[in-house]
Formats: C-alpha cells, structure tokens, sequence
C-alpha cells in the first residue's frame, strides 16, 4: 500500500516500490526468470487495455534501451525484502558506443541484449572472463560462449588466451570504432616475446619467480602464466622447483 517514489538526479534516477521481488525472482536471475506478475487477472486485464505488453519483460526493455543509448547498465542492487529499487544511470552519453550500435543494425547485424552487456562490461572493465560473462548475462557458459563467438566473427571482439584461462577483450577495429586506438595496445597486453624477457629480467634480479607473481608480471591469469612458464622450462631458459603450490623458476644454469 506505500507509494512509488521517482527520484530524478542530475546524473541518475532512481525508482522505488514498495514490496520485495515476487517469489523466485532474484538479483541474480532478473534477466532470465519466467514473468511473475503479483496479480496475474490485473495483468492481464492491462494487457487488453493495451497498457502492457503480455509477455511481461519490462526488466529486459529498461536494461537494452539503457544500453543502447550509451549509458552504463541499470542497477537493482539496492533492492531488499521490503522494496525494489533500480537506479538508473544518467549523465553524458557515449555517442560513439551508439554510434557502434546502429552501424551494426544497418549492417544487419543487430546486437540484442547480451551482445550489449558483454561490450558495454568490455568497453568499462576491458576483459572478461567466460566465467564473469555467464554471471553478467545470467547464463549458462555455454550458452554465452557462443554469444561471444558470435561477437568475434563479427569482428567486434577478441579472444586471449585458452581453456579456463581464456579472456575476452574488444577488437582493434572496435576501440578505434569508440575512438580510443591506443586503448587497445594497452589492453592486448605483451606479447610472448615480452612476457619472456620480463620473466627473465625478473628472475636475474630476485633470483626465483612463482607462478603467482608471473600473473601479476605479465597481466595473465593462472593458466596462462603456467603455459608460459612451462614452455621457457621447455626452451631450456628456467628450471621448476618445489611441488604444486610451492613450485617456483630459477635461470636454468
């Protein structure tokens, strides 16, 4: 029986309601959960006065309109037991981002809502695991690995690395399509050859590295970092000691 309040914010608005999710509607399930309207007979009576679409998917509109116009993801994260609450971010638009959008759909190309999700994280954090894209899309990983594949034909985004170390990060073509080139020099990274020496260089000044400060040198993930150094074992430049967790590499005298 409270009221809905509308808050409108200079960079944001945020809307309140009173009462918590309906029964089995979670943060972490909104994009995905069947409709449950509180009161079907009202919904449905809406519907045939034309007021609201059947299917119920308000939640997913508000997220792809919030998208697609350049602006960060809505958020729900305030909401509780009592009251839902969404915050929906305002201020500057990135008009290249919409720009991208709608050279996409012309090309035939229309990018739907988990499309926007994962390249608008991208563009904000600059790479995902498959792992963070599942949770970010609220599906499986299998699913959203054909998601993003379908984002790598399309040239938009790229890959690094393989099986569970395996990140995704916008292409060339995209950053420079978002104005910012240089963005993505940064953001590939080093390459093998690089990540070789600094591994070296580190080992003639310390004397050992792990695997733990190999992510951290070279800005890849466990996998990755186990690969590299295994490979350098291989080529004769390091030498493992140590058992599992413990292991570290030495200059291979």
């Amino acid at each position: 029986m409270g009221a809905v309040h509308v808050q409108w914010h200079d960079d944001r608005i945020e809307i309140s309601n009173p009462g918590g999710f309906p029964d089995g509607v979670r943060l972490d399930n909104l994009l995905v959960t069947a409709p449950r309207p509180r009161n079907p007979l009202l919904a449905d009576a809406f519907k045939r006065a034309g007021i609201v679409e059947r299917t119920a998917r308000g939640i997913d509109t508000i997220f792809y309109e919030q998208l697609r116009n350049g602006r960060p993801a809505p958020s729900y994260d305030r909401s509780n037991e009592s009251s839902v609450v969404v915050v929906l971010p305002g201020g500057q638009a990135n008009l290249d981002f919409v720009r991208l959008v709608v050279e996409e759909d012309r090309a035939g190309r229309n990018l739907g809502l988990d499309e926007l999700l994962l390249l608008n994280a991208l563009w904000q954090d600059r790479r995902l695991t498959t792992e963070e894209a599942a949770r970010l899309t609220q599906k499986p990983e299998s699913d959203v690995r054909v998601v993003l594949n379908r984002l790598v034909e399309a040239g938009l985004v790229e890959p690094r690395g393989e099986r569970k170390g395996r990140t995704w990060h916008l292409s060339a073509a995209t950053y420079r399509r978002l104005g910012q080139p240089a963005a993505y020099v940064r953001q590939r990274g080093f390459e093998p050859l690089q990540q070789e020496q600094m591994v070296l260089q580190y080992v003639d000044k310390f004397g050992r590295i792990p695997r733990e400060e190999t992510c951290t040198l070279c800005q890849v993930g466990p996998y990755q970092a186990y690969r590299l150094l295994k490979s350098m074992v291989e080529k004769g430049f390091l030498i493992a000691k140590g058992q599992k967790k413990a292991r570290y590499y030495e200059r291979r005298t």
